[in-house]
Order: C-alpha cells, then sequence, then structure tokens
C-alpha cells in the first residue's frame, strides 16, 4: 500500500468519521423493540455479502495469514457494535458520538503501552483538550448505563485501530475487513440464536445500510491508521462530532445548546491546531511525512 502523509491520513480520518456518522443515524431509526443481537448479526452478515465482490481472485493461502488478529479485532468490533446500538438509542446522537471520540484519547495510553509510540505534547494536549470538550458536552453528573455502553464503545475503537498495526501489510483493505466480518459471524449468530427472539429481516435493510457506512469508515482507518502513528493523527477523529451535531439537528430534532457548541469547539480547533504543527514538521524535515 502506497505510503501516504500525516496530513493527508488525518483528512481521510475527517472524511471517515464524517461518513460513520450515518451508520450511527441509521441504528437510531430503529425502534426501542428491535432484536439487538439479531440487528448486529445482519450488519455483519451484509458486510460480508458487500465485501466478497472485492475479494474475487485472492489468493486462498493470503486468507489464512494474521489469523488470530483478525479473531481478535472481529469479537472486540462485535463488542462496541452491540454496546453502540444501546448507547445511540438512548441518548441524542451528538452526546453518543461525543463520548464515542473518547477513544483518540484512550488511544493515546495503549499505543505508548502495546506500541511504545513516543507521545509528543502536542498530541497529549490535543488528546486532554478533546476529552475536556467531550466533558462540557455531556456534563456528567452521573454515569448511567448508557453512558457505560458508549465507553465501551469508544473503547472497542481505540482497541481495534491500534490493532491494525498488527495485520498483514500484503491483505487488501477489502480482504482485510472481509475477514474481521467473517470471523466474528459465529458469535454473531450465536448471540442471536441465544436472544431467543422471533426472526425479523424487517431491519435488515438498515443494517445493509449501516454496514455499507460504517464500512468506509473501516476501510479509511486501514489505510491511515497502517500510514501513520496513532498519537499523530488520532484527534482527527474527533471531526465526526461536528457531523453528529449536524445529522442530529436535521433528522431528530436534535438542537445543540451552548454547551454543546462550546464543547465541539474544545474538540476540533486542538485538531486544527495539531494538524498544522504536523504539516510544519513535515515541511522541514520530509522524512516525517514518509
Amino acid at each position: 500500500m502506497p505510503s501516504i502523509t500525516v496530513g493527508m491520513a488525518m483528512g481521510l480520518l475527517i472524511v471517515g468519521n464524517l461518513i460513520a456518522v450515518f451508520s450511527d443515524a441509521l441504528i437510531k431509526t430503529l425502534g426501542e423493540d428491535t432484536a439487538v443481537f439479531q440487528f448486529v448479526f445482519f450488519r455483519q452478515l451484509t458486510a460480508v455479502l458487500i465485501l466478497l465482490p472485492f475479494c474475487y481472485g485472492v489468493s486462498k493461502k493470503s486468507f489464512t495469514d494474521g489469523l488470530k488478529w483478525h479473531a481478535l479485532r472481529a469479537h472486540i468490533w462485535l463488542l462496541g457494535a452491540i454496546f453502540m446500538v444501546f448507547a445511540i438509542n438512548a441518548m441524542p446522537l451528538a452526546t453518543a458520538n461525543a463520548i464515542f471520540y473518547a477513544a483518540p484519547l484512550m488511544m493515546l495510553p495503549l499505543a505508548l503501552v502495546f506500541f511504545k509510540e513516543q507521545l509528543t505534547r502536542y498530541s497529549i494536549s490535543a488528546g486532554v483538550l478533546g476529552f475536556m470538550g467531550m466533558l462540557v458536552i455531556i456534563r456528567p453528573t452521573e454515569i448511567d448505563w448508557a453512558a457505560i455502553a458508549a465507553l465501551i464503545v469508544a473503547l472497542s475503537i481505540a482497541s481495534n485501530n491500534l490493532l491494525i498495526r498488527k495485520l498483514p501489510k500484503h491483505q487488501t483493505v477489502a480482504q482485510t475487513l472481509l475477514l474481521t466480518n467473517l470471523a466474528g459471524i459465529p458469535a454473531s449468530l450465536g448471540l442471536a440464536l441465544w436472544e431467543g427472539r422471533k426472526w425479523d429481516w424487517t431491519p435488515l435493510i438498515t443494517a445493509a445500510g449501516s454496514s455499507s457506512f460504517i464500512l468506509i469508515y473501516a476501510a479509511i482507518c486501514v489505510i491511515a491508521y497502517r500510514s501513520a502513528e496513532s498519537n499523530k493523527i488520532a484527534s482527527a477523529e474527533y471531526s465526526g462530532l461536528l457531523g453528529a451535531v449536524g445529522v442530529g439537528l436535521i433528522w431528530f430534532g436534535e438542537t445543540p445548546d451552548f454547551a454543546m457548541v462550546l464543547g465541539t469547539a474544545m474538540i476540533i480547533l486542538p485538531l486544527i491546531w495539531l494538524a498544522r504543527i504536523e504539516k510544519n514538521k513535515a515541511a522541514m524535515n520530509p522524512e516525517l511525512s514518509e
């Protein structure tokens, strides 16, 4: 895969996060009586069907490479997908997304511990300010189950993005996503059967739409995090919060208040600041952008 600059990786993540918001919006249209495990199974099933044509002709041998890492990511992704359905349907879209965007902050210590990445004062500052902005938005007076569910989603996103570094680099993006979804299907099917609800195929179209948007986001994450150190680009994940505010306002009538505007500014401005710092570094030393 061709290398890309830090700035380009951050730009891709911005686009990816804005697209991912529409996946969340589709989940929010589900009724409260929807069988959650069935819906998550439908998402994975439709994701596999979407990805299969893009993997036609790929060597069978390459499908076994890195299988343990694909399986680990699959089950972390499955856990996050389940709690995402709960969180999105229990709180405003922008609020849920604000908590999801604790993921970049979580990635900083995880990258330090597991990948020995050197954290810069700029990336730490951007992450801390973004986290403070998240607190301004949600104004936590108590931790309820919905907030805990959203934090589990954030942890799953952070872990999955970091584990991309463990995947074989010769595998295509489509192949990577297909293997991750295939590895998770047995568990998601088992949970759907254990749920004991009557099978209802009505949400299948919604699941397919949600899968399409989230696959674009996941593909962009694979490209971006394979190309640059996570601590340099993770703050770009916060950009999707703007999209969540806009979609929440237009689609669900969730009007942002002053705290939302202030918190969003605290999240986005450090992102712009960090991007400019990395751009200046790359201009002064071209080797850093390779």
